[in-house]
């Protein structure tokens, strides 16, 4: 079974595993060496529209992880297809948001988790 780790990209000492940015935006600040990626699936962010609404504010967080979960669900195919390629059994999701509690990278962990 495979282990799937969050870990914000601005933060010092990620989990050791396949590392995966996961925010539609590249992260201000972060070069490409440092964010040393394997990989980036822009594909499985919430859409333009949605990340806009949603803000980061946590009173719509409830309602931004209902309708996210909407949006994974049409991409679910494409989540197995990524999750298969991982050559190890660790993935690291990298997120840029602020808050450790009301982000996207979280709903997607749990989606990822749930499908295996």
């Amino acid at each position: 079974m495979i282990q799937i780790y969050i870990h914000r990209i601005y933060e010092d000492h990620p989990p050791q595993g396949h590392r995966v940015l996961v925010d539609r935006l590249w992260p201000r600040g972060i070069s490409k060496d440092r964010a040393a990626l394997d990989d980036w699936w822009k594909d499985l962010t919430p859409s333009t529209e949605l990340r806009k609404w949603f803000g980061h504010k946590e009173e719509r967080f409830h309602e931004f992880r209902i309708n996210y979960l909407l949006e994974l669900e049409k991409h679910q195919s494409l989540a197995k297809t990524y999750i298969e390629k991982i050559p190890n059994k660790s993935l690291i999701l990298l997120y840029g948001a602020k808050s450790p509690t009301c982000n996207h990278a979280l709903i997607l962990q749990d989606f990822l988790k749930n499908m295996y």
